[in-house]
């Protein structure tokens, strides 16, 4: 190695050794000053232990009789101190448990209680400030703290702060004001309009329907804070006596008492009821509350009702109804002329006494039971003696009657004297028994008279066929024709008193009702009825089973399906029966080809005696029979025919 490279390489280790040297000296300095610091650090704790000691005594009183809780930290965060009030705000167990204060706060608020806290190491306090925190219970509370630094010799030492639970205030102020806010609402869009002034008279509120009912053009929000008053010649012009309504306006204003009720007359026509209600903070008057409704419809309905109410009492006074309202007990409240002049009594005798106690007959007395079957309408006749004894029948109508709330309260009567009504009736009665016991001794006579008749009629058929018989050899040709007729018209006459007997009989007999299967009932008579070959009995449709007497109606369709095949003139004829439901009754109709009748004897054929083909064999009465069957089964029956046409007759019978 040459000597310029030694060289080189001493003064750079010459350096290197010099600048260590100087780093070691460094190092002794900060050693020392660090040694320095820590001892002064020592001496604060233990002069700030020693001052919190000189103070305990002090503070103790403090913490002792503070409400809220009082809370004594370092410059950390770390509680020095605290209350029972702060244990019990923060859900500690005791004094002396250990925490920072900075953890308590809820996660979304530790952001902004860090800015806090910082303003309070740099500003020395800070004061209403406002923090969720979660305490050791896991409780969420919102919490109000006012709180400041702690200094010793102008150096801060420590902090200190009142915090305060303000969750149930917080909530209660946010009710109140969700309150007052619904109030508003429901003011502002009521149908009443509002007036709401302070003491000084200005408008607080007002709503649509007060700036509606007085043609104010402003909006409701736009009065807020104006004076008014109805003095203006604008509003004066609203009402019928303005003055009268200024006057009282500002009598109710001075007096400062509730009104409630008070009514104007606008010159539109409309009616307002106002309501006047002070408003006191204790005994300090605070401003009134003005209500005004549009009651026109109700004042004109009103006076519409009583109009009515008028009208239907004098109705009820002078109708020939009687007409009496009694309570629950049976008292009576209320009579009209028309029961007055029906009872003889007169209305100071009635009203507030027992309608019981006037009427002294039994069916009378049933009245009692009647009227105390609760909340049930009802009608039945009862028969009387008025006041002066004479006997009466009435038809009486009952219902209850109701007040507003649905409950019973008495019982309204409705009387119609039925006296000549009933007399009537029980003649009726008298003269039914009368016919019924004549028709009986008819029926009687119709039987003998047939019997009686018969017999001759026997005899002269006898005589003639012995006569015919003896002396067959010695008549005529004439002589045999006119004893011909003379046989003809007795088998007629025998006919005719049969077919007498058996009209008078129908309907006299006891009824005998069963269950008859129409289909077997024509079948059979299809059997044993004579019908000539060219003749056909269509069935078009099943028959039903009806209720009735079997022999009447085998004897009601064996008539008339003699009569349409006894009148068929046709080469081909037909007989055709059908039947349709119509509801209560069944509606037959049997049909034929026939000879068909004339129309101006339809509403002659069901007369008895009344015979429009004047055949040998036709007494005239068997159409008439077949009348009273079906009017015995509850049915009607008519025709439809045209000559050479045919006819239908129609019958209906109830199911």
């Amino acid at each position: 190695m040459d000597q310029n490279k030694i060289e080189i390489l001493e003064r750079a280790l010459k350096r290197e050794r010099a600048a260590r040297k100087e780093a070691e000296k460094i190092l002794e300095q900060r050693s020392a000053e660090l040694y320095s610091a820590n001892q002064r650090l020592e001496k604060s704790y233990t002069e700030l232990e020693a001052l919190l000691d000189k103070t305990d005594s002090q503070l103790q009183g403090v913490f002792e009789n503070i409400v809220d809780a009082y809370v004594i930290m370092d410059l950390m965060g770390n509680i020095l101190k605290m209350n029972d009030a702060a244990v019990d705000l923060l859900d500690f167990d005791t004094v002396k448990d250990n925490a920072n204060l900075l953890e308590f706060p809820v996660e979304m608020e530790q952001e902004r209680v860090s800015r806090a806290f910082k303003n309070l190491l740099k500003n020395g306090a800070i004061t209403d400030f406002q923090v969720e925190v979660v305490t050791r219970k896991g409780k969420t509370k919102l919490v109000h703290i006012n709180a400041s630094i702690i200094y010793d010799q102008g150096i801060p030492v420590a902090a200190q702060g009142i915090v305060r639970d303000v969750t149930k205030a917080k909530a209660a102020e946010r009710q109140l004001i969700e309150s007052e806010n619904r109030l508003k609402a429901l003011m502002l869009n009521l149908k009443n309009g509002v007036l709401l002034k302070d003491e000084d008279k200005k408008i607080v509120l007002a709503n649509e329907k007060f700036c509606e009912l007085f043609g104010i053009d402003y909006k409701p929000n736009e009065l807020k804070g104006k004076y008014f008053t109805f003095n203006e010649d604008r509003f004066k012009k609203l009402f019928e006596n303005s003055e009268e309504f200024i006057n009282k306006t500002n009598e109710i204003v001075a007096g400062k008492e509730g009104v409630l009720d008070d009514e104007l007359h606008m010159k539109n026509g409309k009616i307002l009821e106002r309501d006047y209600i002070p408003i006191y903070d204790e005994d300090s008057y605070k401003g009134h509350l003005w209500t005004y409704r549009d009651v026109t419809l109700r004042k004109k309905y009103g006076k519409s009702i009583e109009a009515q109410r008028q009208k239907y009492r004098g109705i009820i006074t002078n109708m020939q109804l009687g007409l009496a309202e009694v309570d629950t007990r049976g008292r009576v409240i209320m009579v009209n002329q028309s029961f007055i002049e029906m009872s003889g009594y007169q209305e100071q005798e009635l009203v507030g006494n027992l309608s019981k106690n006037f009427f002294s007959t039994e069916d009378a007395q049933n009245e009692k039971s009647n009227s105390t079957n609760n909340g049930v309408s009802t009608s039945y006749e009862i028969k009387v003696e008025d006041k002066f004894g004479k006997e009466k029948y009435w038809l009486v109508s009952r219902g209850p009657n109701y007040n507003l709330n649905d409950e019973l309260v008495g019982y309204i009567f409705v009387y119609l004297d039925i006296t000549d009504l009933k007399n009537l009736e029980l003649q009726k009665e008298g003269l039914l028994s009368q016919l019924e016991k004549s028709n009986d001794e008819l029926q009687e006579y119709a039987h003998i008279v047939s019997h009686d008749l018969k017999s001759p009629l026997r005899s002269i058929s006898a005589l003639v066929s012995w006569l015919k018989s003896d002396n067959e050899d010695k008549f005529d040709k004439v002589s045999l024709q006119n004893l011909a007729l003379i046989e003809t018209t007795i088998e007629k006459m025998d006919q005719l008193i049969s077919d007498v007997l058996e009209y008078s009989s129908i309907g006299s007999e006891e009824k005998v009702e069963t269950n008859v299967d129409l289909n077997v009932l024509i079948n059979d008579l299809i059997q044993f009825l004579y019908k000539p070959d060219h003749v056909e009995i269509q069935v078009l449709n099943d028959l039903p089973m009806v209720i009735g007497d079997k022999t009447k109606l085998q004897q009601l369709f064996q008539n008339l399906m003699s009569n349409a095949i006894k009148f068929i003139d046709k080469e081909q004829g037909y007989v055709k029966i059908n039947v349709e439901d119509i509801g209560t009754h069944y509606k037959f109709s049997i049909e034929d080809n026939g000879i068909g009748i004339d129309e101006k004897y339809h509403s002659k054929i069901f007369k008895v005696f009344q015979s429009v083909n004047k055949r040998k064999d036709s007494t005239g009465i068997g159409l008439s029979i077949v009348q009273k069957i079906v009017e015995l089964h509850q049915g009607e029956i008519w025709l439809n025919s045209k000559l050479n046409e045919g006819t239908t007759f129609f019958f209906t019978i109830k199911k």
